[in-house]
């Protein structure tokens, strides 16, 4: 098989999840990877258990009660989904999407470090992520606040209104987690120059947005009786009281000119280079400016930067080097590893991040000698599981020109199909996005 030009390679690699198999080289790479943000998300049609199959599983374990006969709804729930997003993950023929997907999942982390998360996780993904994702930001900000999976995450669900009716009766009160993480992760970073009134404020306009665990209609609920009543300063602004005070403000933040600056540099972050190149951002920024946050003119833009066909310097993190890598492999479902096992044992598990600025998207922070040597071991035990794979053929498929001469003449070179295939892997040119 004649291996990729650069061009096509740089694409494939940089923006997508590596290429597949022996998947057919796109002709023309940019617009390839344009023509992946056109009409609805495919994977959306993905098996997926609902944000109320979720509320459902949790309001089970509620009145299990540690009743060993129950089952494990939540865990069995997670897993099902989690095989799904995997399947999606390696056999998409759209992976720019699915890449853009999981850097908005990972910017609006939720976690599974946090119990209730887990049954809710993937919907939150499919739900409030996946059909904005071509769409407005202030509509997947939106989307992100109602959805039970945030609203449980970052205990909005239970943040009650000082002076509320239910407040007022019993005595408990505000929970600051999600209006402090909106401000300073999702939207204005302190950049804006809000004060810890703006964290308290803001928790006020967002008492009331909450959640409902019983069918007949299990999901986002607003709870006038929590809410805090009166009108509420934040950002220099008043708010009113009520669900539509919430919209406005949210509304204001995602148009803020320190929230598109904050997206700008961190899609240019994912996509180009650890150090964003002032000029990406200023260009990313200026057209979200232009079309009012339109995150599908961005994503295209970002194909335009001439930084981002520059050599490959970003470190694949190890969630893009098992896709990768599997993807290259393309193994059939029943001759693949648990993806979820591999992916903890590298330190990146699915929705695990540990805190909620989500998992960090530098070099630094995942190129230490034991995490390096651990992606060895694991190529080399990967590769024991293909053992009729052509090394050459799987080289010139999955990096192409991007492959030196003389790391292919390593793999040519090595003792087995095994130690060939292991030595791809663990090349520096593979460990490149």
């Amino acid at each position: 098989m004649a291996p990729m030009n650069r061009e096509t390679a740089h694409a494939m690699v940089r923006f997508g999840l590596g290429p597949r198999g022996r998947e057919a080289f796109p002709l023309v790479p940019k617009a390839w990877l344009a023509g992946q943000l056109d009409g609805a998300d495919p994977a959306r049609a993905a098996p997926c258990h609902s944000a109320a199959d979720g509320l459902l599983a949790l309001r089970e374990v509620r009145q299990a009660k540690g009743d060993p006969n129950a089952g494990h709804p939540v865990r069995d729930l997670f897993r099902a989904d989690s095989d799904a997003a995997i399947e999606t993950l390696l056999t998409t023929a759209t992976p720019f999407r699915e890449r853009l997907v999981w850097f908005w999942a990972n910017h609006f982390t939720v976690s599974i470090r946090r119990a209730t998360t887990a049954a809710l996780a993937h919907a939150f993904v499919r739900d409030a992520i996946r059909p904005y994702v071509t769409g407005r930001f202030a509509d997947m900000l939106l989307a992100v606040m109602r959805h039970p999976a945030m609203l449980l995450y970052l205990d909005n669900a239970v943040s009650i209104g000082p002076d509320s009716t239910a407040g007022l009766r019993r005595h408990v009160g505000l929970n600051e987690n999600l209006g402090r993480e909106c401000l300073e992760l999702h939207t204005v970073t302190p950049a804006a120059g809000y004060t810890q009134a703006d964290v308290t404020g803001f928790a006020r306009v967002l008492t009331g947005w909450s959640v409902n665990y019983d069918p007949p209609t299990p999901g986002f609920l607003y709870r006038a009786n929590t809410h805090e009543p009166g009108d509420i300063a934040v950002l220099g602004r008043t708010w009113p009281s009520g669900e539509d005070g919430g919209v406005a403000l949210l509304g204001f933040l995602a148009a803020h000119k320190t929230t598109r600056h904050n997206l700008a540099t961190k899609l240019v972050r994912h996509f180009v280079a650890d150090v964003p190149p002032p000029a990406a951002v200023a260009r990313i920024e200026a057209v979200l400016n232009q079309t009012d946050g339109d995150l599908k003119a961005a994503s295209l833009a970002l194909l335009d930067l001439p930084e981002a066909w520059q050599p490959l310097t970003k470190l694949r993190t190890p969630f893009d080097y098992v896709v990768a890598v599997l993807r290259a492999l393309d193994l059939p479902p029943g001759n693949r590893p648990d993806v979820e096992a591999v992916l903890n044992g590298l330190g990146q598990g699915l929705f695990g991040a540990p805190l909620p600025n989500g998992w960090p998207d530098t070099a630094t922070d995942w190129a230490g000698p034991e995490a390096l040597m651990r992606r060895v071991d694991w190529a080399y035990a990967v590769a024991g599981r293909a053992p009729n794979a052509d090394p050459e053929s799987v080289a010139a498929a999955s990096l192409g020109d991007l492959l030196p001469t003389e790391s292919r003449q390593h793999i040519v070179r090595a003792p087995s199909r095994r130690d060939a295939l292991a030595m791809l892997f663990a090349s520096p040119e593979f460990q490149r996005r």
